[in-house]
């Protein structure tokens, strides 16, 4: 009998990827919600003979969301977990760009699938049927984004979820909140190549850049599979979610 629940959103790369890889074990149940379902983490759920369901859907449509989970977790037996966890990894790294310049579409999205969904999300999952037994955990995946602003990162500062974790984890016992992970190099490397583009017609729009190169150069990015590793292992921690809002790295 699967004994733990664990749903991940943005799970078909990069760092999510990593955390859904890393979870294919045995008494493990994997929720993964991703615009695009990946072959990877499908080929070696068969392999591991872990099950997996992955559902394809656009988190800036997170209502959608929200109902298809409602109905999946009423459809559970009530014993079936003995723990569940959501991980609300994915993020939009909008266009790196003065205010200014945004789009508005470009900022909506960002503060969907950013704090929008994880919102929307976090309630649906605690909102499950009372009769559930599991001991519930909530992480929310944040960047040093959230503790500093950046130039030409407006929207994706913004639509960081400290202060929604914070909030969710004050009424709660039974519901743990949430994670920090460090620097990646996944999204280092976005933002590079982003800034690179940019560079070529305003050398001001992304002052971050050579900040970000000088890290890389010198092997200070965590590789996603490192940094899911640490995630994963400050979830399982006895005394996860004393401090709402902490860093991996400080672990």
């Amino acid at each position: 009998m699967t004994s733990q629940l664990t749903v991940i959103t943005g799970a078909s790369r990069g760092m999510g990827l990593e955390l859904a890889l890393q979870l294919l074990q045995p008494a493990q149940q994997l929720l993964c919600i991703s615009r695009q379902t990946s072959q990877i983490l499908e080929r070696a759920a068969k392999a591991a003979g872990v099950p997996l369901v992955q559902w394809q859907l656009d988190l800036a449509d997170s209502e959608a969301a929200c109902t298809r989970l409602t109905s999946w977790l009423r459809d559970q037996p009530s014993n079936r977990f003995s723990r569940a966890a959501l991980i609300n990894n994915a993020g939009v790294i909008p266009p790196i760009v003065p205010l200014s310049q945004s789009s508005p579409r470009d900022l909506s999205i960002a503060l969907r699938v950013g704090l929008e969904a994880p919102l929307l999300l976090t309630a649906t999952f605690l909102r499950w049927p009372e009769n559930w037994s599991a001991q519930r955990r909530v992480l929310n995946i944040s960047s040093g984004l959230g503790r500093r602003a950046m130039a030409s990162q407006a929207g994706y500062c913004a639509a960081r979820p400290e202060w929604i974790t914070s909030a969710v984890a004050w009424p709660w016992t039974s519901a743990k909140a949430a994670r920090r992970q460090g620097v990646l190099a996944g999204a280092g490397r976005d933002r590079h190549r982003h800034a690179s583009a940019i560079a070529q017609r305003r050398c001001s729009a992304f002052p971050e850049r050579d900040n970000f190169a000088v890290l890389k150069d010198k092997g200070l990015l965590a590789s996603p599979a490192d940094a899911a590793a640490r995630v994963l292992a400050y979830l399982a921690r006895a005394d996860f979610g004393e401090n709402p809002v902490a860093d991996v790295r400080d672990a």
